[in-house]
């Protein structure tokens, strides 16, 4: 199922891309990126550390002539690294290094600065943003991973002579992208992913 919403998505990407090459308001490129995650879990007995990972896809962006406004649709692959332990207690210590495919969306507006917009183009961001696990979904005994994990994104950013797009956001997740499976499921104990993201496209 989710091999299928990857392909159906990939799809319309292409599709939009093709579209904006002929219209002109639209753009596309390649995307890369750093992430850090952490883990933030609805009880304090158990606490995330940050970790590193990586980014790396295709964006297409849309502007409307004249006013700012605007929006950017991205297909990339993500590795989220995290670690989370249990306090006082060596049995909860796991590694967390999860896969996925994420589909952000934002709608953005840009600051026309006079003489320098060709040049340097700051701009903000939010939007929603969509990902689907690739990677394997228990962790150690005690927790598993959900398939699918909703997050809203908050950015800044800017574009450099009109073609390379270096932006930093901050992903709120809205839903449990990890829960736990053994003794700890009663409790009702669950993680929410918290993450930056640092990226570069460029788009033609």
């Amino acid at each position: 199922m989710r091999s299928v919403k990857s392909i159906i998505l990939t799809l319309l990407l292409v599709m939009s891309a093709s579209v904006a090459h002929a219209d002109g308001l639209f753009r596309f490129g390649p995307k890369v990126g750093l992430t850090v995650n952490e883990l933030h879990f609805n009880n304090s007995t158990f606490d995330g550390s940050n970790k590193t990972g990586w980014t790396a896809g295709v964006m297409t962006e849309f502007k409307m002539p004249v006013i700012g406004i605007g929006a950017d649709l991205s297909l990339m692959y993500v590795r989220r690294n995290s670690r989370f332990m249990a306090e006082n207690s060596s049995d909860v210590n796991a590694s967390n290094n999860r896969d996925y495919i994420e589909i952000p969306l934002n709608l953005r507006y840009s600051f026309s600065l006079p003489v320098i917009s060709n040049v340097l183009l700051p701009y903000v961001a939010v939007g929603p943003s969509v990902s689907f696990l690739t990677s394997r979904r228990n962790i150690a005994d005690d927790f598993r991973n959900k398939s699918v994990d909703w997050a809203l994104n908050f950015g800044i950013g800017v574009q450099l002579v009109k073609h390379i797009d270096i932006s930093a956001r901050y992903g709120l997740g809205l839903t449990k992208a990890v829960k736990a499976i053994s003794d700890y499921e009663e409790a009702g104990i669950q993680g929410k992913n918290r993450y930056w993201t640092i990226s570069v496209a460029y788009l033609f």
